[in-house]
Formats: structure tokens, C-alpha cells, sequence
């Protein structure tokens, strides 16, 4: 069955070849007039795509023409609808991020991946951490933290050796980088409904930014973190190579 398709794709040159050949081949609609939108590139192209879905919610089928492509189907041009057809749907719940800076400004986005707080300078961050009201950690000296969903706990999250998630576990993961007190604290697992507040200690001597996925708030007094379900977003994956069929086989490899 043929679908209406819109066609994105990053900068690199293989991304833009693809996507001449595959226009040519299959047309391309505008992304309001789309029923399904088809990305092409990695993994930075795929979240590109799925945040622009926020509002209208149509789903996203993504093609690797990057690098890690953990989040992307295997290219093929041949059979597009047929595969699309067929592909499996994985729903993300993404995370809201509200930050005020150190003036009193107010910022709200939204992440697919992690919620991160990083230090801007060489001293280290110092945090006061709440979850759900209670403050759980006086203090966290560290090179920053980070909220990260089941889909995001394979990525920044994994780098930093936190836990993976498999999606569906309605679990959120609390990872710190580069923890220097307490040195052994490795980070908690937390109810996928809870509400994380960050309060930054000395937050003009020591700043820290926050990034809701690559959109950076900089100069930040404190941050709260919760789960959107307004907003859920779907992506599209071939059978067989299913996102929690990724994320299990990720756990099992060395």
C-alpha cells in the first residue's frame, strides 16, 4: 500500500544522495500532508525528526546514512511501503525539562534521550538532588548528572556507565559523571513518574549548564526533570530489529 511520505535527511553527502534517490523513486510530500515520516542519516538526524513530532505525532522511520545508528533501520531502497507497512512501533515518552538561571529566567524544553547537567568551567559542580520532594543528596560534587530515558540510556547515559533500560521498564535512570563525592555513588533507578530537582550550590562560582538532549541552558540556579505523556512520540523499526530487541542485545555485549 503506498503511504504519503516526506523525506529528511542531515548534511552529510551519503544523506543527501539517498535522499535524491529516494524522492525520485517515491515523491516526497510535505511534512503536514506526510502520513509517515521517513529520516535519513544517524542517530542526531533521527531526534531531529522525532522532535518535530511533538505536536502532530506522526510517526518516524528512520534510515542509517551516519555513523552509530543505533536508533535507525538498516538502508535499503528497495520495498520502502512494504517495509514501513510492517514495521514495528516503539512509543517514547519524552522528559520536560524546566531550568531557571542564575537572573531568574525561566526555560522549558523537552528531551528524548537524557536531561544532562554539566559543569562550564573547571571546578566541579556541586548539587542538592530531590526526587518527589525529598532531598535525597545534600550535595553531589561532580562533573555533572544526568535523567535519561529508557530510549537515551544507550546513549550519553551508557557512556557514562549507567544502567540500560529496556523500554517499557517505566523506569528513568539517574546517572552522575564523574562522581568525586560521594566517590562510590553510582546513581539510583527511578519510577518513570518521578519529579528530579536539581538545586545548583554556588551556582555563579561554580556554574553548570543543563541540556534538555543538545539544547543547552546556560548559567543554571536549579532544574526540574518529569516525564511529558502529553507528548508521546512513535517511532518505526523493521522486524526483528524492534528498539527493546536493540537495547537487550546492547546489554548482552562486551
Amino acid at each position: 500500500m503506498k503511504i504519503k511520505i516526506a523525506f529528511t535527511a542531515s548534511r552529510r553527502p551519503e544523506a543527501q544522495e539517498a535522499l535524491q534517490r529516494l524522492t525520485k523513486q517515491y515523491g516526497q510530500c510535505d511534512e503536514d500532508d506526510a502520513e509517515v515520516i521517513v529520516a535519513l542519516g544517524g542517530d542526531g538526524s533521527m531526534l531531529n525528526a522525532m522532535r518535530r513530532r511533538f505536536d502532530d505525532r506522526k510517526p518516524v522511520y528512520g534510515m542509517n546514512r551516519g555513523t552509530v545508528g543505533f536508533l535507525m533501520n538498516d538502508f535499503v531502497e528497495e520495498n520502502l511501503y512494504e517495509r514501513i507497512n510492517k514495521a514495528s512501533k516503539a512509543s517514547l515518552i519524552p522528559l520536560r525539562m524546566t531550568a531557571t538561571d542564575v537572573h531568574g529566567e525561566h526555560f522549558e524544553r523537552l528531551a528524548i534521550n537524557e536531561v544532562s547537567l554539566l559543569r562550564e568551567t573547571a571546578q566541579s559542580a556541586k548539587l542538592r538532588i530531590r526526587v518527589d520532594g525529598n532531598e535525597r543528596m545534600s550535595e553531589l560534587t561532580c562533573d555533572g548528572i544526568m535523567v535519561a530515558t529508557p530510549a537515551g540510556s544507550t546513549a550519553y547515559n551508557l557512556s557514562a556507565h549507567g544502567p540500560i533500560l529496556p523500554i517499557g521498564a517505566n523506569l528513568l535512570a539517574l546517572t552522575p559523571v564523574s562522581a568525586f563525592r560521594p566517590r562510590r555513588w553510582r546513581g539510583a533507578l527511578l519510577r518513570h513518574d518521578a519529579k528530579v530537582e536539581f538545586e545548583i550550590v554556588e551556582p555563579n562560582r561554580r556554574p553548570v549548564s543543563a541540556s534538555a538532549d543538545n539544547q543547552e541552558v546556560r548559567d543554571i540556579a536549579k532544574v526540574t526533570v518529569t516525564e511529558d505523556r502529553s507528548k508521546p512520540l512513535t517511532m518505526l523499526f523493521d522486524p526483528g530489529h524492534a528498539l527493546d530487541e536493540r537495547i537487550l542485545r546492547e546489554q548482552f555485549s562486551f
